[in-house]
């Protein structure tokens, strides 16, 4: 926001956040609305929280979850966060250790590397494949890996690439984890939000391959991050987690960190058990409608290509190339001119772990994002080496936002 132009009238457009809730056609559903305030009213919400949550939220959860499992969660299963990076926070935490490693996604989200660092946990960076829809290198994985690596991370449905795994890939993630004797920590965050021709399969499912913590919250579903309730989910039919003291050092550390706010907590029951699928569906159209927008629009943009349509979450990774242009160094380079000419916000590649490319967020009222792409277009085109700017102009006409 630093490199906008001040004397540019035109709104700043922001393609780069995660959060929705701050335009009008992401609004959460009146349930939720209502849960808060019944949990308010009731006046059975204003005390201290058990350190791991409502017990009644617990239950919620686990029965929400269990779902779309082939077993049931207990509300011992349940650990309730102040959101999904405290959950986050909470594991890292948990499984930090002198000379221990971590498996983490390039790209992927830049948290887990800033928590990995503060708890001295050495990063291995393992890549995800543009050209087969963003799946696991598992052969990369297999290398990392060593005695002393904890676990993976696999973030489904993808952020920020937009992917969605298929249960045959997830399955192979979950039997790689179990050759090389280590848990999966499985990200949730954006849970049933998709939108292609797969559907979202929980890691879950596989934890009796392998132990999984799953990570979630309400925040992205019901779009409505500031309200920060999140899990950290046991999936472990094994026991493996509880004999390794995982299960102890979990209850440990969250004596010693703040809670969500109760009155969250109690909302919980009434917002996962009572909100109707149409409003899911409208949240998922609304994405399908802009993640279509969004793929399309980028075709026409010869300096920027798009490896795969997004079928999931919120954002979509897209490949830079800078030898169609001028005057432009890297992707932040690109971004940070891109804001001060169009007062348009993308997310430069770098931050989530992919040099030269950029991360577009598309989760946004459907006229803004086109106008979006339109400047993004505008920009590219003034940009363009001179034996691209006819193509590159020829493209622009032909745009009808």
């Amino acid at each position: 926001m630093q490199s906008v132009d001040p004397s540019d009238t035109r709104p700043v457009i922001p393609l780069s956040h995660g959060d929705p809730s701050s335009f009008s056609c992401f609004r959460t559903t009146p349930v939720a609305e209502d849960a808060i305030f019944d949990s308010v009213r009731s006046a059975k919400f204003n005390g201290y929280s058990s350190s791991v949550g409502i017990l009644s939220a617990r239950r919620a959860v686990a029965e929400h979850l269990s779902q779309d499992l082939p077993y049931k969660l207990s509300p011992d299963d349940v650990y309730l966060t102040i959101g999904c990076t405290q959950a986050i926070e909470i594991i890292l935490n948990v499984l930090a250790r002198p000379n221990a490693n971590i498996l983490l996604p390039r790209p992927g989200f830049p948290y887990y590397e800033a928590r990995a660092a503060y708890n001295h946990l050495e990063m291995r960076h393992f890549n995800l494949l543009p050209e087969k829809k963003w799946e696991v290198d598992l052969n990369s994985v297999e290398s990392l890996a060593d005695e002393n690596t904890v676990a993976i991370v696999i973030i489904n449905p993808g952020n920020p690439c937009g992917n969605v795994y298929t249960y045959q890939h997830l399955k192979e993630v979950a039997e790689m984890a179990k050759k090389l004797g280590i848990l999966v920590i499985a990200d949730e965050v954006y849970d049933h939000l998709t939108f292609g021709s797969k559907p979202f399969v929980p890691m879950g499912i596989f934890g009796s391959i392998a132990p999984v913590i799953t990570l979630g919250s309400i925040s992205k579903r019901w779009i409505v991050p500031g309200w920060r309730l999140g899990w950290l989910v046991t999936n472990d039919p094994n026991g493996i987690l509880k004999e390794y003291g995982v299960i102890d050092s979990i209850m440990g550390y969250l004596n010693l960190i703040s809670d969500p706010a109760t009155l969250i907590q109690g909302a919980i029951p009434m917002i996962l058990q009572k909100t109707k699928d149409d409003f899911f569906s409208k949240i998922v159209n609304i994405l399908r409608q802009a993640a279509d927008i969004c793929y399309d629009k980028i075709k026409d943009i010869p300096c920027i290509t798009c490896p795969s349509k997004p079928e999931g979450s919120m954002s979509v990774m897209v490949k830079l190339h800078l030898n169609l242009l001028e005057d432009i160094e890297d992707d932040l380079d690109f971004c940070v001119k891109l804001a001060k000419e169009e007062s348009l916000i993308i997310l430069p590649g770098v931050t989530v772990g992919l040099k030269n490319w950029l991360r577009i967020t598309f989760a946004c009222e459907l006229s803004t994002l086109e106008d979006g792409l339109k400047r993004l277009t505008a920009f590219c085109q003034r940009h363009a080496k001179k034996n691209n700017k006819l193509l590159l102009e020829g493209n622009l006409i032909s745009l009808h936002f």
